[in-house]
């Protein structure tokens, strides 16, 4: 049985080895978390996770910069390539199809693809558009694959002001689409502004706020039958 000294040191080893850019040594701790039994949802979310996180703040602080962002991604995704063919798939209660996308100008896909892992364990049906997607194909593909949430990403400011028109363009062609936005610029108050049905600030409570937006939407839809 892993131990729990053993178990944080693997976490911080994870954790270090994604802000230091150090793919080694996040590649070595992984493979020690799969060989030892430990949970992997659990290592990615408290030892990945928190990693990237963290080169999120030094970068807004001006201490690592586009190059270094880059070098940390690519040790995250190594570390993501080994421990995600180990994440157990849950029933959560509820299925659904995903449309999940980084808005168009924003290339910072980081946080959607872990979302997008999230809802994959979770048994959600979900299609990824990537990044840098603009307005129309969020459109087209809406139309075309009928998903039950679409997912917005962005994580610059800038970028983030994209969202409003694809919130509403997608509600003109549908009234009940629910539409789920995150990244770091977004706000609870925005998302709700520009007509957003969920938010989540991060990506470790985005799977939960899409169940919750879900349910709801599923027991209206119950009520309205019943009554």
């Amino acid at each position: 049985m892993l131990g729990l000294q053993k178990e944080r040191e693997l976490l911080r080893r994870l954790r270090e080895g994604v802000i230091n850019f150090d793919e080694e040594a996040v590649v070595e701790a992984a493979r020690e978390c799969i060989e030892l039994g430990m949970d992997a949802t659990r290592a990615i979310f408290d030892g990945l996770v928190p990693g990237i996180e963290e080169v999120g703040r030094l970068y807004e602080e001006e201490i690592y910069f586009i190059p270094e962002m880059l070098l940390c991604a690519d040790a995250l995704y190594r570390g993501l390539a080994l421990l995600r063919e180990h994440v157990v798939k849950k029933d959560v209660g509820v299925r659904g199809r995903v449309l999940i996308g980084v808005v168009e100008g924003d290339i910072h896909d980081i946080g959607k693809n872990i979302v997008k892992m999230m809802f994959e364990a979770s048994s959600f049906e979900v299609y990824d558009l990537g990044r840098d997607v603009p307005l129309e194909t969020f459109v087209r593909e809406y139309i075309r694959l009928k998903p039950d949430l679409v997912c917005l990403s962005a994580m610059m400011t800038t970028t983030m002001l994209r969202m409003k028109p694809i919130i509403a363009r997608l509600k003109e062609v549908n009234p009940q689409v629910r539409i789920m936005v995150g990244g770091a610029p977004v706000t609870e108050h925005v998302a709700a502004r520009w007509g957003a049905d969920g938010y989540a600030p991060n990506a470790s409570r985005a799977l939960k706020a899409a169940i919750d937006l879900l349910v709801a939407v599923r027991n209206h839809l119950a009520g309205c039958t019943a009554g």
